[in-house]
């Protein structure tokens, strides 16, 4: 097949990526461009295991008979980000990712990095495009569909992929997540045994509001029309995309008002910033879904009434926003 080769750069894990607010970013996003090429991988030892406590690896785990999908034709790789998460492995693939996780012995937590293949499923009644991810036979998940729809596989062919998964024990029990490099060479992954992914609720939301906080204090530290920009996005002294957690918290625990205040300051804040553009909307309307909790329906419309003022007019027709205003006034 030739040896590998790039057309274009790439956004690695830990490199910034500015195609979006100029956010320093853990993973690369999926619409950068990673240029068209064609490699085939080097598999690692499927049986590279970190479990807890464990600095060695564990020995080959066995196949149980399942039959590999067999790789054959070419496959092209491009637009799309080298590392991706899978979607599906705590659903529909759920049982399969328990089993592989128990077999490779991280039933109690743990991480394993192994060989796998993905396989374009032309019949799949939902997605004729979908991707599938397989690791010793068995189908662990699915890539993203965005990143699914850019590659070009044979149909009915495989392509061998790196597949990182991830077990942690929660309180509804095992949950297993994975990852698969797409990109030829080593993997570049951003999750290891001494950095693990956030894989519960309250841990990813803890992830998500520091990412957040990140990408605002390093974008105000780097100066420049971003950096002024962010600052008129600011609620004393806390720019308005780190209000997100603190918002749903308040309302996890009852204290609507003080939900409600945070709500209308953020939305504010977005409106200061919007450089011409609509309002961040989810302040605006989480701050109405308080005012319909507290029964107060003038509010309601009032706070929707604003963003839509405040929203360029193309933008308004289509906006969750707009509708929900139609229909608040629709029941008078």
């Amino acid at each position: 097949m030739g040896s590998p080769t790039r057309t274009s750069g790439h956004c690695s894990p830990g490199r910034r990526c500015r195609a979006q607010f100029g956010a320093a970013r853990t993973e690369p996003c999926q619409g950068c461009v990673v240029g068209l090429f064609r490699r085939r991988h080097q598999l690692p030892d499927p049986g590279s295991v970190t479990a807890p406590g464990a600095d060695s690896a564990r020995p080959d785990a066995p196949s149980l008979g399942r039959a590999v999908p067999k790789v054959q034709g070419a496959a092209t790789f491009g637009g799309i980000a080298d590392l991706v998460h899978l979607t599906g492995t705590t659903t529909f693939a759920k049982e399969a990712c328990l089993a592989l996780a128990v077999r490779h012995g991280i039933g109690a937590g743990g991480h394993i990095e192994t060989g796998g293949f993905v396989q374009l499923e032309p019949n799949n009644p939902v997605e004729p495009m979908a991707v599938a991810v397989h690791v010793d036979g068995e189908r662990i998940g699915y890539l993203p569909g965005g990143i699914a729809r850019s590659l070009q596989l044979p149909a009915g062919g495989a392509w061998p992929v790196h597949v990182q998964l991830f077990a942690e024990p929660l309180t509804a029990g095992l949950r297993v997540e994975g990852w698969a490099w797409l990109a030829e060479g080593t993997p570049r992954w951003r999750w290891s045994a001494s950095d693990r992914p956030p894989m519960s609720s309250q841990a990813k939301a803890q992830a998500r509001h520091d990412d957040s906080s990140r990408i605002v204090r390093e974008s105000l530290a780097e100066g420049g029309p971003r950096a002024n920009t962010l600052r008129s996005g600011l609620v004393n002294g806390v720019h308005y995309l780190e209000l997100v957690e603190p918002i749903k918290q308040l309302k996890r625990d009852g204290r609507l008002q003080e939900a409600l205040e945070l709500c209308l300051a953020a939305a504010e804040a977005a409106e200061a910033a919007r450089e011409g553009r609509e309002p961040a909307p989810w302040y605006s309307e989480q701050a109405a879904i308080i005012h319909r909790k507290l029964g107060e329906r003038t509010e309601e419309i009032a706070v929707l009434t604003r963003w839509l003022i405040a929203c360029p007019p193309e933008r308004r027709e289509g906006s969750r926003i707009q509708a929900r205003l139609a229909k608040i006034t629709a029941a008078k």
